[in-house]
């Protein structure tokens, strides 16, 4: 068995067997759904009721805004129309009401109407009462033009586009928001993997070199075989916790289409009336066929290859920084260049690849090896020309042996340097050893 081997089987080992390991494997999903949970939860709770005082002295629009008391559960509004405006005002000094509305009688009451409120009011709230009011003149408008407002209403269409495919099945509404969401969740996986597990090669690095034991390791191994071992059984441990998440994943989704009665191997020319008996119900079995008619093979043998390409690319790094320090204090100037790039490529692709998968900066970034793993992790669920990914691999796994290369130059340096802290100058210098 080779010296390499060995390191990986040590460095692998040494992180499955902690019970740290063990534990987060199985409690990360639980902790993830019971958040997902709570913040539902908080979303749906009831909030405290903001009373907003109205002075309407056109006496035209309050009762438009008493009617949304049933329809609105966080203001409440109150008719106050006969009280004096300034004692109003007092009142919300005193944090008697929210917040007073007045509508004054005037000609221009378009750009005369005010909100008075000791804090600033939301942005729902502001157009939720300029929704009203506008309806409202807009109806005053039209009977002062003499049109029929009850015809007006009656001519209004309300469109709703039914979603179809060419095969002529029936599509679902919300499938490119869940693809969105399948791929920005997989782009932080390996955002989050690569910066925990690279801290992990470091923090290894940096104690083997404080506690003198890598003098003693690299009398029998060359600093290049210790490196690629770390970096190597490191990854496969990481690969081995995401594949029990993606077990676990896969059992739940399977359980949620057996309770909806989904037949995940039916053909796709089944038609989908025949799949339930109510709306809700069709739609909820819709939308998990079409989850399982994306390519999920090729979602996940794509994570597992920019994984490794990333992880190896940004863990050269994490290693060559830790051979250059003596604490992970020192580590703090080199490690902001090395994250950047991964800020960076969650930026894009939230704010890029979400409107337009195809855009020239999407592709770009996604082809750039740096940004790659996480930005084309986000595009594959769109649907990715195989050339595009072949190109991004290639440049990825090309970066990484030649960032392999430089950071070996470091390491072998720098992991027998002591009580000096290093720079980037000093870095440099011992690129040129």
């Amino acid at each position: 068995m080779s010296i390499t081997t060995l390191i990986i089987k040590r460095e692998f080992f040494a992180k499955v067997r902690n019970k740290s390991f063990i534990v987060m494997t199985f409690l990360s999903p639980l902790l993830f759904v019971a958040i997902a949970i709570f913040v539902g939860y908080l979303s749906a709770a009831e909030t405290t009721v903001k009373r907003v005082a109205i002075h309407d002295e056109t006496g035209l629009f309050v009762k438009d805004f008493l009617a949304q008391n049933a329809e609105d559960g966080a203001y409440q509004y109150l008719d106050y129309s006969q009280i004096d405006n300034q004692f109003l005002k007092d009142s919300i000094v005193n944090n008697g009401y929210e917040g007073l509305l007045i509508i004054p009688k005037t000609t221009d009451l378009e750009h005369q109407i005010e909100f008075v409120s000791n804090a600033s009011p939301s942005v729902s709230f502001i157009e939720n009462a300029q929704a009203v009011i506008a309806a409202k003149i807009t109806q005053l408008n039209f009977e002062k033009a003499h049109l029929d407002t009850l015809a007006i209403r009656k001519a209004q269409a309300n469109v709703i586009i039914n979603i179809a495919k060419t095969s002529g099945e029936q599509g679902v509404k919300g499938l490119n928001e869940a693809k969105i969401a399948i791929g920005g969740a997989f782009g932080y996986l390996i955002m989050m993997f690569i910066i925990i597990y690279g801290n992990m090669v470091m923090r290894s690095v940096i104690e083997e070199k404080t506690n003198r034991i890598v003098e003693i390791i690299i009398s029998s191994v060359k600093p290049f075989q210790l490196m690629i071992g770390k970096i190597i059984g490191t990854s496969l441990a990481g690969i081995l916790q995401f594949s029990i998440w993606v077990i676990i994943g896969l059992s739940l989704l399977f359980l949620a289409s057996a309770f909806l009665g989904v037949d995940v191997g039916a053909s796709a020319n089944v038609p989908s009336e025949l799949l339930s008996q109510t709306e809700y119900a069709g739609t909820a079995q819709l939308f998990i066929k079409e989850l399982w008619n994306l390519p999920i093979a090729s979602i996940l043998i794509s994570f597992m290859v920019y994984f490794i390409g990333g992880y190896f690319l940004y863990s050269s790094f994490y290693a060559a920084i830790g051979a250059a320090v003596d604490n992970q204090t020192d580590s703090q100037q080199f490690l902001l260049p090395v994250i950047m790039p991964l800020i960076l490529s969650v930026y894009v692709g939230f704010f890029s690849v979400v409107n337009d998968p195809d855009s020239t900066i999407a592709v770009a970034f996604s082809i750039f090896p740096l940004t790659s793993p996480i930005v084309m992790l986000m595009r594959i669920p769109f649907g990715v020309p195989w050339w595009q990914i072949a190109i991004s691999l290639t440049l990825l796994f090309a970066t990484f042996l030649g960032v392999v290369w430089f950071a070996a130059k470091i390491y072998r340096v720098g992991i027998l340097m002591y009580g000096k802290k290093p720079s980037w100058k000093e870095l440099y210098k011992w690129l040129k050893y």
